[in-house]
């Protein structure tokens, strides 16, 4: 086949299917109908870096069903803005799901990453990375722990923290060690993560699942006591600080601290995962912070890189020498270019205040949501901290996806009936206004329909 003809062909096939879609029309929408106004240059660059646009977008025919995408393409950024391949202006009220804690284009973050492209990506840890050991520092500094392992993802993150508490288990003689897990609860996608994981949707289809794991609802101390008495081999005890997939649910300040009770009462470990909530997300470093105690194990990922792949296990004095030399690696996982970003990030984060940024510009965003919801039949509860913030209405909000899309926002539905917000941390009060300003209609809409 010649290959010119074969992407013409492929490139006829996109515009079919693209056009075919429910909201075409609406991303054609003009100015005049409270559209944002159209940008009439290429906005989206192929491989070898020549201008396409809409119509030319590749066929997504050869990539695996594994997500239900939205009916848009996105081309740049700006902030907390993205424009997507037909020109059109859209709100980042979801920061590549608490991902781009910079926004898009940072400069500093840009100049840090081109520079360091140019120097050096990848090596292997064959060999001392200092750039590892200046982010290692840097996140042991901010946390009050002792050490850190990095990879590529949450999802590693929290494997390595589920092979540290099996391990610390050996340490001490239990041969078959368990870790108390909660409902509600999210940890990835893998065998193991997904066997820690509450969602029996996505459980699904890929049984037998990994023994070892004991459940118990979320900030229910009495249940918590009961599950280890019952379940003497448990070393470990495992939670998101604030829930993200399971609907931004927080575990309570004093549900925490009566954690870190229990477990330097039992010599186990309380491992935080805070993957979503953490670097800066709720206005300290790290959410747990709030309730005044230290985990033995945190995984982090998403925001720590602003984009870039990152993982990392950050460990306290109790957990900190269970991995040794043999136990745990990774091929990718701290490389140059990562450890890059991460450097820079909590760099920028310090210098531009963005701790104090996500819990001023979090809090006009809630009470610009909660003005405009208030009185409202349907809204269950508007909860969160900083800039993680979740609104629970009574139906499912799925619709609410492409009607915020067609309005110029993006936003996320989680647990099916959450509209999940986790814009970049720098956010203004303006732009934190515009999203309430945006979505509160939507929201208002939905609950005037008939309840299904």
């Amino acid at each position: 086949m010649d290959c010119r003809a074969s992407r013409v062909q492929r490139g006829a096939a996109a515009k079919d299917r693209y056009c075919a879609l429910p909201l075409a029309h609406l991303l054609r929408r003009s100015k005049s109908q409270g559209m944002a106004p159209r940008i009439k240059r290429p906005l989206f660059l192929n491989p070898i870096g020549d201008p396409m646009n809409a119509e030319s977008l590749p066929s997504d025919a050869h990539l695996m069903p594994t997500y239900g995408r939205l009916p848009v393409a996105l081309s740049h950024g700006q902030g907390c803005w993205v424009w997507d391949t037909e020109g059109r202006r859209l709100l980042d009220g979801l920061g590549g799901i608490a991902v781009n804690t910079l926004g898009h284009n940072h400069p500093r973050l840009v100049a840090a990453l081109q520079d360091q492209v140019a120097k050096l990506i990848h090596t292997s840890n064959y060999y001392r990375v200092p750039l590892q050991e200046q982010l290692a520092d840097k996140l042991c500094e901010l946390s009050g722990l002792a050490n850190v392992f990095f990879c590529n993802s949450g999802l590693e993150a929290n494997e390595a923290a589920l092979k540290i508490a099996r391990k610390f288990g050996h340490d001490r003689g239990n041969t078959a060690p368990e870790v108390l897990v909660f409902e509600g609860a999210f940890h990835g996608r893998s065998i193991a993560t997904l066997s820690a994981t509450a969602n029996p949707k996505i459980q699904a289809g890929f049984g037998p699942l990994v023994p070892g794991f004991a459940r118990v609802p979320l900030n229910d101390v009495a249940a918590v006591e009961a599950a280890l008495d019952a379940h003497p081999n448990i070393t470990a005890i495992f939670l998101e600080t604030i829930q993200g997939e399971g609907g931004i649910n927080p575990a309570r300040v004093e549900f925490l601290q009566a954690l870190r009770r229990i477990c330097d009462a039992r010599d186990l470990l309380l491992m935080l995962d805070e993957v979503q909530c953490g670097i800066g997300r709720t206005g300290k470093w790290f959410a747990h912070q709030w309730a005044g105690i230290k985990p033995d194990v945190m995984p982090l990922a998403k925001g720590l890189g602003s984009g870039v792949p990152i993982g990392a296990v950050v460990c306290g004095p109790r957990a900190a020498g269970v991995l040794k030399a043999g136990n745990h690696g990774t091929t990718f996982g701290g490389n140059p270019l990562a450890m890059r970003a991460g450097v820079v990030t909590l760099t920028v984060m310090e210098q531009d205040n963005l701790l104090g940024n996500a819990e001023a510009v979090g809090a006009t965003l809630r009470d610009a949501l909660a003005s405009g919801l208030a009185g409202l039949a349907g809204v269950v509860e508007i909860r969160g901290q900083g800039l993680m913030l979740g609104i629970e209405l009574d139906r499912p909000a799925g619709a609410l996806l492409t009607q915020a899309l067609e309005a110029g926002l993006l936003i996320s539905i989680t647990a099916d009936r959450v509209v999940r917000l986790l814009p970049p941390l720098i956010l203004t009060h303006d732009e934190a206004r515009q999203i309430a300003a945006l979505l509160v209609p939507l929201i208002r809409a939905l609950l005037a329909q008939p309840k299904p």
